[in-house]
């Protein structure tokens, strides 16, 4: 069965471009344009992996992360951060919101397809 994830993204290229390499490898894709929209989606529907940018309007990646870990069917979730922001600070804050992972911004599709792969396993 294809596992449902989650791409959260203000940016539609950015969204397009995570969407094909995701199909490329048979995930079943939604994506939303802002943490609200996800967060929304989520409480609806079940998603087993969320990618999720950070710097977005009307709610950024760690409120939205710390939205779904408070949620009872995202607390064991994959919630990955995919964003431009590197530094040491802002993936302290990732964990502490709860962030199983984090990637950097332009993503390389073959690690992108890694790293699903393994925390989907």
């Amino acid at each position: 069965m294809s596992k449902n994830l989650l791409i959260v993204d203000d940016s539609a290229s950015v969204r397009q471009m995570i969407e094909a390499t995701l199909k490329s490898a048979s995930y079943s894709v939604t994506s939303a344009k802002d943490g609200q929209e996800a967060l929304d989606l989520c409480k609806t529907r079940r998603f087993d992996f969320v990618l999720t940018d950070q710097n977005m309007p009307r709610m950024d990646g760690l409120t939205l992360i710390k939205s779904l870990r408070s949620l009872d069917s995202y607390k064991r979730t994959p919630l990955i951060m995919l964003t431009t922001e590197a530094g040491d600070m802002m993936k302290a804050q990732g964990r502490a919101a709860g962030a199983t992972g984090w990637m950097v911004k332009p993503f390389d599709p073959q690690k992108l397809l890694q790293v699903v792969a393994k925390v989907l396993n």
